[in-house]
């Protein structure tokens, strides 16, 4: 009778702690990533990409959760990271304080024809990393597990 009690204590000691620990890994959260394309100069759907992103942060982190969210800009869509230029420019600058979660990209080979057309070197938003190709950069991204979103 007493290794049974032992048995149940010790089962009951074990359970509490494996139901502990995924608690702990429940409040920890899951680590969401998304991968926005953006191939328009039409202001309109740039903000609402620019939206997406607002809404996917709060909503993942109203679920205890996190979310990394890269949008990659190729082709028209490239003007949304041109200073002067891109009809979201102030949004962009305020969005990529106050959201650590989120990123540009914009395409490389866009960038080089825009800037031989114009014979000059375009500037890009300091707030804007330079990918090669941001068709390129949007399959990598799928490769590692992003959701792809179009707006």
């Amino acid at each position: 009778m007493k290794n049974m009690t032992r048995l149940i204590a010790t089962l009951a000691v074990a359970l509490m702690a494996a139901l502990m620990a995924a608690q702990g890994a429940l409040a920890e959260g899951k680590v969401h990533h998304v991968a926005i394309h953006v191939d328009q100069s039409d202001p309109k759907v740039q903000n609402i990409a620019l939206n997406n992103a607002i809404n996917v942060t709060k909503y993942y982190e109203a679920q205890g959760d996190t979310v990394v969210i890269e949008m990659v800009a190729y082709g028209p869509g490239l003007t949304m990271l041109i200073p002067g230029k891109s009809p979201v420019e102030d949004r962009i600058k305020t969005m990529s304080l106050q959201f650590e979660n989120l990123s540009f990209s914009a395409c490389g080979n866009t960038h080089r024809k825009m800037s031989a057309k114009a014979g000059k070197d375009i500037p890009i938003m300091d707030e804007a990393s330079m990918v090669p190709s941001g068709v390129v950069r949007l399959i990598e991204l799928q490769e590692q597990g992003y959701a792809y979103i179009r707006p």
